[in-house]
């Protein structure tokens, strides 16, 4: 596996989410045996940045990959995310960003991890009720402490990332970007890389959509939350059915999945990318770390990126409403 660096981080320039582990998507939670597993083979791999948040579950996720590190903490660089529990306030969901609420939190997520720092710590989302120079002051007083190494964002906008990168270095921002969520693009990839800011892609596989494995939503149990997502309704479902064809027409060419396409797209749009599919299965795992090795044409890149836009918003109303745009 090849490795990049966000800004002075080094990571494998493929990652492992972990959060469907646990929550959001079809038998999640139901075989953490498998999943460790699944962990145990990324490392195995050669993939060594490992991606959760202290709000999966809530809490559980975090736990999980505590268990499955147990012993191994020192091959991986562990990225975790604060910011959506409300500690001494209104509980999960709801946006917390100020000092004392971070505080509480990275010592939760430590005994969770079962760790005594945490590689990269982000904000998940922004906090309108709390200035970014409060919130990065006091991640830059975990720095001190050597509690965190490397502060990120994620979902954040330009003129936040330029103010929080002011009061302290910020290495990386997450945001989701694939073939489906181009987004990024225009606003926020030009300033990172104006800063040297590194980049983490989730849901690089368009949640599902770019394995080529999603045909119909009844594929989907109750809990999963792609049922009240825009992109799986039912005409943007067909619209965006007939793009993933098309990356599906594209593998065929090359001898690889649909997947493995997708992220060696992505992998080709820069050397400052680093993304992070998500999965609770060894085979999924061993599919997507082998799109290092897929070699893209010139022709085929440009046919991926000609791909008109996906159809409907990456969250429901109330998830966009808290991503900074």
């Amino acid at each position: 596996m090849k490795h990049i660096a966000l800004r002075d981080l080094d990571v494998s320039r493929i990652g492992l989410g972990a959060m469907g582990m646990s929550q959001g998507y079809t038998g999640a939670g139901t075989d953490d045996a498998e999943s460790v597993r699944t962990i145990h083979r990324a490392l195995e791999l050669g993939v060594t940045f490992i991606d959760t948040a202290e709000i999966y579950g809530p809490y559980v996720n975090e736990e999980l990959v505590g268990r499955a590190l147990k012993g191994r903490r020192d091959q991986v660089v562990l990225a975790t995310k604060f910011g959506l529990v409300s500690h001494a306030g209104d509980g999960p969901g709801n946006a917390d960003s100020s000092p004392d609420n971070i505080r509480t939190a990275v010592e939760g997520s430590l005994k969770r991890l079962g760790t005594d720092h945490i590689d990269l710590y982000y904000q998940h989302r922004v906090d309108p009720d709390t200035p970014i120079e409060e919130t990065v002051g006091a991640l830059a007083e975990l720095v001190a402490q050597g509690k965190v190494r490397h502060i990120g964002l994620s979902e954040a906008g330009p003129a936040t990332i330029r103010r929080a990168h002011a009061v302290h270095p910020i290495t990386a921002v997450q945001s989701e970007y694939s073939l489906f969520t181009r987004d990024p693009e225009a606003r926020v990839l030009p300033v990172l890389r104006e800063l040297n800011i590194g980049f983490v892609p989730f849901s690089p596989l368009g949640r599902g959509f770019l394995t080529g494995a999603i045909r119909s939503t009844d594929q989907f149990d109750p809990t999963d939350f792609r049922a009240d997502n825009p992109r799986f309704t039912e005409e943007n479902f067909a619209h965006n059915l007939r793009l993933a064809d098309r990356v599906a027409a594209v593998a065929a060419q090359v001898g690889a999945t649909p997947a493995q396409v997708a992220l060696a797209w992505l992998l080709a749009q820069g050397d400052d990318i680093a993304p992070i599919p998500g999965t609770k299965r060894v085979a999924r795992v061993e599919e997507n770390a082998a799109a290092d090795a897929v070699q893209l044409s010139d022709d085929q890149l440009a046919e991926l990126t000609s791909l008109p836009p996906a159809a409907g918003d990456t969250h429901n109303e109330a998830g966009m409403r808290m991503m900074e745009r």
